[in-house]
């Protein structure tokens, strides 16, 4: 930037208005908006927006899925149902063996799945079915060196049963006594099989148990209770007759006398005493140990808060002392707070450990006081169990006859009464069919699924891209990120751009990347071209009833389409008539010239440095009349400071005596402060948008910069908008994307790129 002293008035205001801007987090808050909202419109637009994003993840997820689904090996399942009711010897009487069965015994149902799901039953069923003939699948298995056959048969065996119950499926259904027995195979004929033998090899076993096992327990038990009856009449009479001697009173209940639940407490009570003691003795040690973490050990919020206070305090000090020296006031006042702080932090650190401290003597002392209490507690109650050892030997010995003979008979009768039923308590209900259908894979359903979730994962990444991009897109965002108007919007050059044979098999692209800037002069009838003479309209009525003269055409960064607007916009207004200038003040990065196809060699920069004069430089657009361009020039050491000189301000005085309309076409406002300085010498400011490409941040940290500039923005043009997706401007444009450069002609052959010739006599004059 120059020196305050060689800029003019405008120049040294703006320069105090840029040094004082400072960029502030309000530019985040205004491109966010806080009147957004979410609508049916506002998500079917993502989802047209992201339609490939959508179709390919949805085409993808399916179509591994579905080949997923057509590789899987199909696989059935075969299903048995059988009734299990508990075991008959449980009846108390023949009678109940016609009433109806009580409610369901749930562990004994899990008792007979486990039996159903036993190694045992299905190394028979596999035997019976010539299962047990296959090799088992398992890679683990090996014939390793240092087996034996018996080692080998056994690790055969059991990988064969426990592919065999990899297949195998017990469940009960529920609220009922019937068990689901169900097997899964590839052989539809095997899966029934398998289900069927297992439930018929169930039953057999279920029912050959019951009956050895109630032949085996009735010889026996008539001669054992005879024997267990005599036994416990004597122990009955033993004990009586003790406790008649000895005076001793049965109290009952399973708690023992007062001191055995007194000696309980106490041995509770010691533990606990003990585990506190620990715990007390090893945090004294801890804090003792490390003092200057004691804040953190004992859980201290006091001490914790005064070394946090110390360390900010530690750290303004060290801060002052580096920018003030030790004899400042402030530094002194901080190293004696430093000091005070410090001594607090001693006592409170003492305090901490004096209490820790007492706290451990204290559980000391608890500890030594329960173990003498239960030392004499477990004297007094040992003396007393003296005495009871005898009486507790012979009651213990009493009800333990009684309870053998009571038992005993008890499945003499149930021994005796299912031995005379002779019946299962297994019924077979359903048994297993052929399966017809497989269980899986279930293509239909899986293809679907997919389908669903590839729509979903597509249109989560497309809501996702669409979050992540931070660019301006529709005139609503731009004007209510920067709180000014949208003057056009000008459709993006790809909507109408595709390549199209002409006649001699030439190719022609009307909108390249220079035929934008000249869209006005070469298509005049396409819809880039109105949207100009559209832009052209709104800034004669932005400052109605005196249209602005001067205009400023700038963007927040570069690759924007300021030099298309602009180049556009004057060729415009020259077709409207008067004498119409575009003057290029991009003097880092010229691209007017360029873009009209005139030379650069000589322009603003040599006019302001005094190389060339003010008619030397202007140059008249032969293919436009009324349009006068006064390029770049030269790239000078300092543009910024040519551009807010003096000169500068007289030279744009000059230009509105001659020129009705004056077009300018700067830098961007983020990168250079060229445009800033030059806003202010202009009628207005027009902001373009490109939208896609625009970060809602640099729109209005651009729109703040020129606030604070004081210039006059009209309003902003949104460019490179794409129709397909905007569709209030698609409607009125859609019919012409495809067809409305057919019928434009070739240029003139005489408009090359120096279509511009250097006028110095007839440059137009002031009225």
């Amino acid at each position: 930037m120059p020196d305050n002293e060689s800029l003019s008035p405008i120049g040294r205001d703006l320069s105090q208005r840029i040094n004082s801007y400072m960029p502030t987090t309000l530019e985040l808050e205004a491109a966010q908006g806080n009147d957004a909202h979410f609508t049916f419109a506002t998500f079917w637009h993502i989802v047209v927006k992201r339609a490939a994003t959508i179709i390919t993840a949805t085409v993808v997820v399916s179509v591994l899925t579905a080949i997923y689904s057509f590789k899987m090996q199909p696989i059935y399942k075969a299903t048995a149902n059988i009734e299990v009711e508990t075991n008959y010897p449980q009846l108390q009487t023949l009678s109940e063996v016609y009433r109806q069965a009580p409610q369901e015994d749930f562990s004994f149902l899990t008792t007979q799945i486990q039996v159903l799901q036993s190694d045992s039953l299905s190394w028979t069923t596999m035997e019976q079915l010539g299962l047990d003939r296959a090799e088992p699948q398992s890679s683990s298995l090996s014939k390793a060196s240092g087996q034996s056959p018996a080692q080998i048969a056994g690790a055969r065996k059991t990988a064969l049963i426990a592919e065999f119950k990899d297949g195998l499926k017990v469940e009960p259904l529920k609220d009922s006594r019937i068990l689901s027995v169900s097997y899964e195979s590839g052989n539809p004929e095997l899966a029934a099989n398998v289900a069927n033998q297992l439930v018929n090899n169930y039953i057999e076993s279920n029912f050959q148990e019951r009956i050895d096992f109630t032949g085996r327990a009735s010889r026996g038990m008539e001669t054992q209770l005879q024997e267990l009856k005599a036994k416990m009449e004597k122990s009955q009479e033993a004990l009586v007759a003790y406790e008649r001697q000895n005076l001793i009173i049965s109290t009952g209940g399973d708690k023992g006398t007062i001191n055995d639940q007194r000696l309980e407490q106490l041995n509770k009570d010691f533990g606990t005493a003990e585990s506190d003691l620990i715990q007390k003795q090893s945090l004294y040690e801890l804090a003792k140990a490390n003092e200057a973490q004691v804040g953190i050990i004992v859980q201290n919020e006091v001490l914790q808060h005064l070394e946090e206070r110390y360390s900010d305090l530690k750290g303004s000090y060290q801060d002052a002392l580096g920018q003030y020296g030790p004899n400042f006031p402030k530094v002194i006042r901080l190293h004696d707070q430093m000091t005070q702080l410090q001594g607090l932090i001693e006592n409170a650190r003492k305090q901490a450990i004096a209490k820790v401290h007492n706290d451990y003597l204290a559980a000391l002392s608890r500890e030594k006081l329960l173990g003498d209490a239960l030392a004499r507690e477990k004297a007094e109650v040992g003396a007393l169990n003296q005495r009871m050892i005898e009486h507790n030997i012979m009651k213990r010995e009493f009800e333990i006859n009684q309870q053998l003979y009571e038992s005993l008979l008890q499945r003499l009768k149930d021994a005796t009464l299912a031995a005379s039923l002779q019946v299962t308590n297994v019924q077979i209900i359903d048994p297993a069919s052929i399966p017809v259908h497989p269980i899986s894979p279930n293509r239909k359903r899986n293809i679907t699924a997919g389908l669903l979730v590839g729509l979903i994962l597509g249109i989560t990444l497309a809501f996702v891209q669409e979050a992540l991009d931070s660019s301006v897109r529709t005139t609503e965002e731009a004007e209510r990120i920067v709180n000014a108007p949208a003057l056009a919007v000008i459709p993006a050059e790809s909507n109408g751009s595709k390549r199209r044979q002409v006649a001699g098999g030439r190719t022609l692209n009307p909108v390249g990347q220079s035929g934008v800037g000249l869209a006005v002069l070469k298509h005049p009838s396409s819809p880039l071209s109105e949207s100009f003479r559209s832009l052209r309209t709104s800034v004669l009525l932005s400052t109605a009833p005196r249209p602005p003269q001067t205009l400023l055409v700038t963007s927040a960064q570069a690759g924007e389409g300021k030099t298309s607007v602009a180049s556009n916009l004057a060729m415009s207004f020259a077709q409207r008539g008067g004498p119409v200038l575009i003057l290029d003040a991009d003097l880092r990065r010229p691209s007017v010239a360029k873009t009209l196809g005139v030379s650069n060699e000589k322009g603003l920069s040599s006019y302001l440095t005094g190389a060339h004069s003010l008619d030397d430089v202007l140059i008249q657009y032969e293919r436009v009349p009324n349009l006068w361009v006064l390029p770049a020039g030269p790239r000078p050491p300092d543009p910024a400071e040519l551009l807010s000189s003096h000169m500068m301000e007289g030279t744009l005085k000059d230009l509105m005596k001659r020129f009705v309309q004056i077009v300018i076409d700067s830098p961007p406002l983020l990168l250079v402060t060229d445009a800033v300085v030059l806003s202010a010498m202009v009628d207005g400011v027009i902001l373009v948008v490109a939208s896609g490409t625009t970060a809602r941040g640099a729109l209005a940290r651009a729109h703040r910069i020129l606030e604070n500039a004081g210039s006059r923005v009209l309003g902003m043009v949104l460019n490179k908008v794409d129709m397909r997706f905007d569709t209030y401007y698609g409607t009125y444009y859609g019919p012409y994307r495809e067809s409305y450069y057919d019928d434009v002609a070739v240029s003139n052959p005489s408009h090359s790129s120096g279509a511009g010739r250097s006028r110095s006599k007839d440059s137009p004059r002031s009225a």
